[in-house]
């Protein structure tokens, strides 16, 4: 052979090649792939190799043949078309929900009236508390204690009347009593519950008016009550600012524990008032707030109220030395507890109200009266 050729396939025999007995890939044995068929190229099984012709070293030694080219289909394949619908994105994983006709809307708003509530809406369903649905009727929304808690009242109202005689330190003991009641159904009466913290602020604060009282005696009993309820101002201010719930609630929390706070210490008046007052004046508000509980049209039963409390407080004031300055004290006192009365009567309260506000509110009110009538007739 010449040194200017190269035959790379020199000596090559294809039947004196060693033959793959063993198991191999069997081509024929396997499905055709699906995309074979139209438009596409099909595989072709193996036909031996042949060798290429010799040529000269200079040229190419391959063959120049195309490689085939896989062709596109002649036709594209269908795509399946969505419906046309609204977009509506899964967030929860909850299949949506169809919306429903305005004709059935108006029909599940109609059933939910029917059920006592009020229609729904965007931001959620609307409920509405009795004391909204009577305004709408043209209902009151005043339901009044009743005769059990104003027969409390009347048994408070005569302990403070007989204790008074006996020393302050005598009168001090249903006195905290009924600071302690009045401090929680003020904030029961006004929606407000638990609401630790401004109850016992308001309670303590009658307390520290009670042994203020108590230890400046009642020539000075102004100071001694003013003082406190001043403080206690500030105190509330200093506990809501230290809350951490909406600017709505605590002005509502400020303006609840104020009001507490301020009839709990006022009802120190008891105190400082005179025995003779306290007297007339407690037995007067017994006696109003048990008439007042009695199945009357209300302008009748108000009026039969203080007339009742006057005649108490005249037969009260005639034992102890009043005389008929009596009758007039046990009027403006019974005027107070009616007002008091009437207060924890508004807005439906609940029974609980009925139990605390309803018993000592009368008689917390009025406290301030019976301090200063008593001052200025005695």
């Amino acid at each position: 052979m010449s040194s200017d050729q190269y035959d790379p396939y020199a000596g090559y025999d294809p039947e004196q090649t060693q033959q793959w007995e063993g198991h191999t890939w069997d081509t024929q044995n396997h499905a055709q792939l699906p995309g074979a068929g139209a438009g596409h190229p099909q595989q072709q099984p193996y036909q031996g190799y042949e060798p290429a012709p010799q040529q000269a070293y200079p040229q190419q030694r391959y063959p120049q043949q195309p490689y085939p080219q896989a062709q596109a289909p002649q036709q594209p394949y269908p795509q399946a078309q969505a419906p046309q619908q609204p977009y509506q994105p899964m967030t929860t994983g909850v299949r949506p929900q169809p919306v429903p006709e305005p004709q059935h809307a108006a029909q599940a708003v109609a059933a939910d009236a029917d059920a006592g509530y009020g229609p729904a809406t965007l931001a959620g369903n609307a409920r509405i508390t009795d004391a909204q649905r009577a305004r709408l009727e043209g209902r009151s929304p005043i339901i009044e204690p009743g005769m059990q808690p104003a027969l409390l009242t009347a048994v408070l109202g005569a302990l403070l009347a007989v204790a008074a005689p006996l020393g302050s330190y005598a009168l001090v003991v249903p006195l905290v009593a009924l600071q302690a009641v009045t401090a929680a159904g003020w904030f029961r009466l006004n929606g407000m519950w638990p609401a630790r913290q401004g109850i016992a602020l308001a309670f303590l604060g009658g307390l520290v008016a009670d042994v203020a009282v108590l230890a400046a005696g009642r020539d000075h009993a102004p100071a001694a009550i003013l003082g406190p309820l001043g403080a206690w101002v500030v105190l509330s201010l200093v506990l809501q600012l230290r809350s951490h719930a909406s600017p709505d609630e605590r002005m509502y929390g400020l303006m609840a524990t104020v009001a507490s706070s301020a009839l709990a210490i006022l009802a120190t008046g008891y105190l400082g008032a005179t025995a003779d007052a306290v007297s007339v004046g407690a037995a007067a508000v017994a006696v109003a707030a048990v008439v007042r509980a009695l199945p009357l049209p209300t302008p009748v039963s108000v009026v039969i109220s203080l007339l009742a409390a006057a005649g108490a407080g005249l037969a009260v004031g005639g034992m102890n030395g009043l005389g008929t300055n009596g009758a007039l004290l046990g009027a403006a006192a019974a005027a107070c507890g009616l007002i008091g009365h009437r207060a924890a009567s508004y807005d439906y309260p609940s029974r609980f109200v009925h139990f605390t506000a309803g018993v000592s509110l009368p008689l917390a009110v009025a406290g301030p009266v019976v301090w200063v009538l008593g001052r200025a007739l005695g």
